[in-house]
């Protein structure tokens, strides 16, 4: 198994809150990864840690590593952009840009200079295709993207991170705002993704975890309590406390 991303002993305090404690794990690349535990587990905490998102909450303090690519990410010198260029995020909701459908691809290009204009109508009609939206979009191109479903507008913010090329895409529950037909569409364009993109999702969803990830990791009050392929997890999980999650007994 070939890690993009290790975490190694790693602890992320809120002030005197010890939100995740020592956690070891790899995440291999073009594979998806679930995070899956009861609300307040750490689950999202981890998955910002990756992108340092978790910098703009106040109070933050964090010890040990987490290297993205051969890097430790929590280095004094690390640059951010770069960062999150190479590490994307989806949240829980849709929140495409008040733009056009143009705009919102083009946003992330033309805030880093990193294309010429001549070359952004190649890069729209890539983006959206690599998402489903292509056909459906093509001749809406200056629709404002507020206008469509909220499907989407989730694979639209899934485009928008495609053109700055990025090897990591983080999924925070991406599909809590959708209907279950909607849901069934985007866990197919993570299968598609996945080709060319490492995928990191956060969800409540056990089934979904089942349906789309390769690799499953149970955390339980700030604690990563298992971690290894989703079928061995969910069929013949090592640990008593991850079985008694998935049968229910609690969270």
């Amino acid at each position: 198994m070939s890690a993009i991303i290790q975490t190694r002993n790693f602890n992320l305090f809120y002030g005197t809150f010890h939100a995740l404690k020592d956690v070891n794990i790899d995440i291999p690349k073009n594979m998806i990864t679930s995070m899956i535990g009861p609300s307040g587990c750490g689950k999202s905490t981890l998955l910002r840690a990756y992108n340092r998102m978790n910098d703009l909450l106040e109070d933050v303090s964090v010890n040990g590593e987490v290297i993205v690519d051969g890097k430790n990410v929590n280095d004094p010198g690390m640059d951010l952009v770069e960062l999150r260029k190479k590490v994307g995020m989806v949240f829980q909701r849709p929140n495409p840009f008040p733009l056009s459908v143009a705009e919102n691809v083009l946003f992330s290009v033309k805030i880093h200079r990193s294309a010429a204009p001549k070359e952004y109508g190649d890069i729209i009609e890539k983006s959206l295709k690599a998402v489903d939206l292509w056909d459906g979009l093509k001749d809406k191109l200056n629709t404002s993207a507020l206008n469509l479903s909220l499907e989407q507008q989730q694979r639209l913010c899934i485009a928008r991170l495609l053109p700055v090329k990025p090897d990591i895409l983080l999924m925070d529950e991406p599909c809590s705002a959708l209907d279950p037909i909607a849901t069934g569409h985007i866990e197919e364009l993570m299968h598609h993704l996945k080709a060319n993109y490492t995928i990191v999702i956060v969800t409540h969803n056990m089934q979904q975890a089942a349906r789309v990830s390769d690799y499953t990791a149970y955390l339980y009050l700030g604690n990563l309590i298992e971690y290894d392929l989703t079928k061995k997890i969910f069929t013949v999980p090592k640990d008593r406390r991850t079985e008694d999650y998935l049968s229910g007994k609690f969270g």
